[in-house]
């Protein structure tokens, strides 16, 4: 890979979704990671208002290595919930905009199983046959490992197999490259952003909190969080201004 830095002129902003549904009841765990579909109707349309594009991140790619200019946010969904194509997939297309869902290939068609033990509610996984609904409606899959393990928990060789075999079988099914990687958890140390690299991945994206700007590693990439509380005017602020920039984790 001959880039290995964003060289883009303005900030970019890469958005991080979880699960696009109504919340659970007050008192759920991770109550936070789910934006009603509403909501999510109508940061999209605000996006479309404010002249912005929203792209997957094989379409920002350009942008991040400062060939193409725009205003453009990267569109990013975790773990591949069902709720992605059923309520986020119709927006999307409305409003011309393509995403990126990082799926993880060992669970498709099951729940979240890796949340079960923190009492997190059990959600479908999208199966294979919607993976390839959500590529065919001009949206892209990006890879979460194959189990969603914590990759700092495991040794190298585990490592490279959970991120290989994600790649590979995602790969297999949808009958085309898997270029784009996300951390499970966003936890990961310096030895597996070289694996990433060696794997072929042209990005791999945190839970950094800030917006991309010049001189980033493309396999270290921050995103802005979008939450169940983030309102209109803070959706605005995390896009527009430095408000996600100073906050890290």
């Amino acid at each position: 890979m001959s880039n290995t830095h964003t060289a883009n002129h303005r900030p970019i902003p890469i958005l991080v979704y979880h699960q696009i549904e109504a919340a659970p009841p007050k008192g759920s765990p991770f109550r936070s990671l789910y934006v009603a579909p509403e909501a999510f109707a109508r940061q999209m349309a605000w996006l479309k208002l404010l002249g912005y594009t929203g792209l997957s991140m094989s379409a920002l790619q350009p942008y991040l290595l400062g060939e193409k200019s725009g205003k453009v946010v990267g569109i990013t969904f975790d773990d591949g919930y069902q709720n992605n194509l059923v309520h986020a997939l119709p927006i999307l297309e409305k409003k011309g905009f393509s995403s990126t869902c990082y799926a993880v290939s060992g669970l498709l068609g099951k729940t979240n199983v890796w949340d079960a033990s923190l009492g997190i509610a059990q959600t479908p996984l999208m199966n294979e046959s919607e993976i390839l609904q959500w590529k065919a409606a001009g949206q892209e899959i990006g890879s979460h490992t194959h189990q969603h393990i914590d990759l700092t928990a495991v040794d190298d060789q585990t490592c490279r197999a959970e991120m290989g075999v994600g790649k590979t079988k995602l790969e297999a099914l949808i009958k085309q490259p898997v270029d784009h990687f996300c951390y499970p958890y966003g936890r990961y140390e310096p030895r597996h952003t070289a694996i990433a690299g060696k794997l072929g991945f042209v990005t791999a994206t945190t839970t950094v909190r800030s917006r991309c700007r010049a001189q980033m590693d493309l396999l270290q990439l921050p995103r802005v969080p979008v939450l169940r509380s983030t309102s209109l005017p803070i959706f605005w602020l995390k896009i527009a201004t430095g408000y996600e920039d100073r906050r890290k984790k």
